[in-house]
């Protein structure tokens, strides 16, 4: 450790006087200034507290460039850090090569630190400041009780080691390698999904599915569909199971899946918890089962069960017949679909979803022998994706083992081959266990 210094956020910051800066005060960015495209800005939802997210471009909220430029202090770039100052205390992006645009604007809610490249690399500063350790003292810090703060002057004067840059870079190097390694899984998840979608749109929306050609259509309610298909509801090809469960009677190990835990716009799910001695019933699901958020926040939420186990309640737990699996998976993740159970929720402070209408949802039936054809499809695809989703949980679980050792100087990061490390999925070998 003797070539680590001592020093406080404040001292790693870049020259510039708008290295350390919160958001425009007040509501000099709200709703009523947004625009459809521009300068992004960055809000809470854009944070995470997962040291994997550093920046989620979903949901971006948009200013004209001359709204923008007033708010010169508050822009941020490649290398900047963002931390969340009200609200998710503990939240910190990173603007990188990663990110979608290479400027932003910080809301109120948020702070940025630009930091000084001739003291400290800013991947390493990210991982850490995303440590244990040191959101644990970020959290401690909070101030308020029914919206936590933590203001400009408490981020500055944190203070943390930091080694040579050389070895700043060595240590950004090996976990920035794991999480490029899970960054290239959720691409390869994001076009087997997109391949089996586009299946099922070609052969049940276009109905250009293997010998169509030789298929003449008839007219029926949802208009012309081809001899042989049937019209039905969803409900005729799935079942909604009703089960549910005191978590005190089960293993405390049983997989508890919440809705935090579904990824947005995305089927394939690596996420769980544990049951715990968690108090309230939940809902029990099956591998395979559809699990589709009810509340509205959540709709564009659905995913199929990697595994046994229990969920909250507010998702609806989906059984498709087998035959119907992957028609089933596709329309209920379907953006048409999403929308309905947006626009057809109930209730003014927590708009629900009420499967008593979601249920009704027209669509035609195909025969069997297709529907188990494209089923099968659809099950290659997402097993190939799961595959790949149960490969990043155990990436993400090694990084964050590796994390707070490294940061700290426990782990030489000299000594460790990342190729290797990653092939056996080791942590205990070459010095790396504690």
């Amino acid at each position: 450790m003797s070539e680590w210094s001592r020093v406080t956020i404040a001292e790693l910051a870049s020259p510039d006087p708008h290295a350390l800066a919160t958001g425009p005060f007040g509501s000099a960015i709200s709703a009523k200034n947004f625009v459809e495209h521009g300068v992004p800005v960055i809000r809470g939802s854009n944070l995470s507290l997962d040291v994997g997210v550093r920046l989620n471009d979903n949901g971006l909220a948009f200013l004209t460039e001359a709204k923008a430029a007033t708010f010169r202090r508050s822009v941020v770039r490649r290398g900047d850090l963002v931390f969340t100052c009200w609200g998710t205390i503990g939240q910190i992006g990173l603007v990188d090569d990663r990110a979608a645009f290479p400027e932003y604007v910080v809301s109120n809610k948020q702070m940025k630190l630009t930091p000084d490249p001739a003291k400290v690399d800013s991947t390493y500063l990210y991982y850490l400041l995303s440590s244990p350790g040191l959101v644990r003292v970020v959290t401690g810090q909070s101030i308020g009780a029914a919206v936590p703060g933590f203001n400009l002057g408490q981020l500055k004067e944190i203070t943390v080691n930091v080694p040579t840059l050389e070895t700043q870079r060595g240590i950004a190097g090996v976990l920035n390698g794991i999480d490029d390694l899970i960054e290239n899984n959720r691409r390869r998840v994001a076009v087997l999904e997109e391949m089996a979608r586009a299946i099922y749109r070609e052969w049940f929306v276009k109905f250009r599915y293997p010998g169509h050609e030789d298929v003449p259509f008839v007219d029926s309610a949802l208009g012309p569909i081809p001899e042989g298909w049937s019209t039905g509801i969803i409900d005729d090809i799935v079942t909604v199971s009703k089960a549910s469960v005191d978590p005190a009677t089960l293993d405390p190990e049983t997989p508890a899946i919440g809705l935090e835990h579904i990824p947005r716009q995305q089927i394939s799910l690596d996420d769980w918890g544990k049951a715990g001695s968690q108090g309230s019933r939940k809902a029990v699901f099956e591998k395979g089962d559809v699990l589709f958020g009810k509340i509205r926040p959540y709709f564009h939420k659905v995913s199929v069960a990697p595994v046994d186990g229990i969920c909250s309640t507010d998702a609806i737990v989906i059984r498709p017949h087998a035959a119907h699996w992957g028609q089933a998976v596709f329309t209920a993740s379907s953006a048409e679909f999403v929308t309905h159970a947006t626009q057809t929720s109930n209730g003014t402070k927590m708009p629900r979803a009420d499967w008593k209408v979601l249920g009704k949802w027209s669509l035609a039936v195909p025969p069997t022998r297709l529907a188990e054809s494209f089923s099968d499809i659809a099950r290659h695809h997402l097993a190939l994706a799961e595959t790949l989703m149960f490969e990043n949980r155990r990436l993400a679980t090694m990084r964050d083992l590796l994390l707070p050792k490294l940061v700290t100087g426990q782990i030489d990061v000299s000594a460790l081959d990342l190729n290797a490390l990653v092939s056996t999925g080791s942590t205990t070998e070459g010095g790396v266990g504690s």
